[in-house]
């Protein structure tokens, strides 16, 4: 059933947003601001080579082709997915609202489960028996509340939080491709959450095998879909607590079960909750905490909407003496753009379409909270 209202893309933007978004150095947040610069994705693909050859970028942009973005959108409608624009009813509502959100994601599975409220758990891949039966009691007893549970497919703790919400509805967040399901052992899972009352969702390529740098990404996505998020067994350097960091960062609710301080397991969940993680040691202690939160009115994120005029495309360039004053007013440390604005004298536009030029060059590097700096190539 998905969600009422936001807007619906045509089969033409569609394909021109998916173009806009596979382009070389066109990210979340670049994407949005090419389409509040240039009106429609199509025209911001116009622009692209200028706009990157203008930050000084040393070779020429690749652009998403019209024939690839055409085939990826083939293999997913083979594949029984679909891609689903930020803003679009079947796009999970609280991951909108997330810093960055991904313009467009692929999905396959039930999308009445994008409806539910959500709850995340995920926890260590080398789980222990006793915690594997803990996180499927904890699926079990939230979603029998009227809750998805959202995780990311692992082995362990995610796995076991799956299963035990096939019936109801869960979600996975991939760090693939959809078409490459990971790790292969899950496979089957995969079917049946797809075939059944889940929903898988990426917002890679078809065809991109995860990588170690993929899953912080797929985190991401687990954290800005649910309500709260519960780590079950995590150890001082596991995944799952990157997890828990982007959910503190979203404004989330973070849940952590405690365990023995001898297993090393337990060590980052123990390390959670003397930050101040919510103890859980049943059902109950989430489903008190979330009742205030869930339901209450949240202020609506921007969406991404095109517009029939150009927006600012025909706006001036900046001059390459106000390009230099914003390159000497940047460095690798994150500064906020309203701090370079005030900084350099410089009109908010052109200080926005400067960074806008230096990002399609692979020269700026954008940072939580819509921070900014200057790109440090790898020594």
């Amino acid at each position: 059933m998905g969600r009422p209202g936001g807007i619906v893309l045509s089969d033409r933007q569609r394909l021109a947003w998916l173009r806009l978004i596979r382009s070389d150095d066109v990210g979340p947040a670049t994407f949005r601001d090419l389409i509040n610069h240039c009106g429609t994705a199509e025209a911001a693909i116009e622009m692209l080579p200028e706009l990157s050859r203008r930050g000084g970028a040393a070779r020429a942009i690749k652009v998403c082709s019209k024939d690839d973005a055409e085939r990826e959108l083939d293999i997913a409608e083979r594949f029984g997915a679909r891609f689903i624009g930020i803003g679009e009813p079947d796009y999970p509502p609280l991951l909108r609202s997330i810093d960055a959100a991904p313009p467009v994601i692929a999905a396959k599975g039930s999308s009445d489960v994008v409806a539910m409220p959500s709850v995340a758990i995920v926890g260590a891949r080398n789980a222990s028996i006793a915690g594997c039966k803990f996180a499927a009691r904890l699926a079990r007893s939230i979603a029998a509340d009227g809750y998805a549970i959202a995780s990311g497919l692992a082995r362990g703790i995610d796995a076991a939080a799956h299963h035990a919400s096939l019936e109801t509805g869960t979600i996975a967040a991939m760090a693939g491709g959809l078409d490459k399901p990971y790790p292969p052992e899950n496979l089957l899972l995969y079917q049946d959450i797809c075939a059944g009352q889940g929903l898988a969702i990426s917002e890679m390529p078809f065809g991109w095998e995860p990588r170690a740098r993929d899953f912080p990404r797929r985190n991401r996505l687990i954290a800005g879909i649910s309500h709260g998020l519960i780590v079950v067994e995590a150890a001082h350097r596991s995944g799952s607590l990157i997890s828990a960091r982007r959910a503190a960062d979203f404004g989330r609710l973070v849940f952590a079960v405690p365990g023995s301080p001898l297993d090393p397991r337990c060590h980052g969940t123990n390390a959670l909750l003397k930050d101040g993680a919510i103890v859980t040691t049943e059902a109950r202690d989430v489903l008190d905490a979330l009742a205030p939160v869930v339901g209450r009115d949240r202020e609506p994120p921007a969406l991404v909407e095109e517009s029939e005029i150009e927006g600012e495309a025909f706006q001036a360039p900046p001059s390459e003496d106000d390009r230099a004053i914003v390159l000497a007013a940047l460095g690798p440390t994150p500064v906020d753009i309203d701090d370079i604005i005030r900084h350099t004298g410089l009109s908010a536009p052109s200080v926005y379409l400067i960074l806008l030029e230096l990002d399609l060059a692979g020269r700026l590097h954008r940072h939580a909270g819509g921070r900014v700096g200057l790109d440090v190539p790898d020594a």
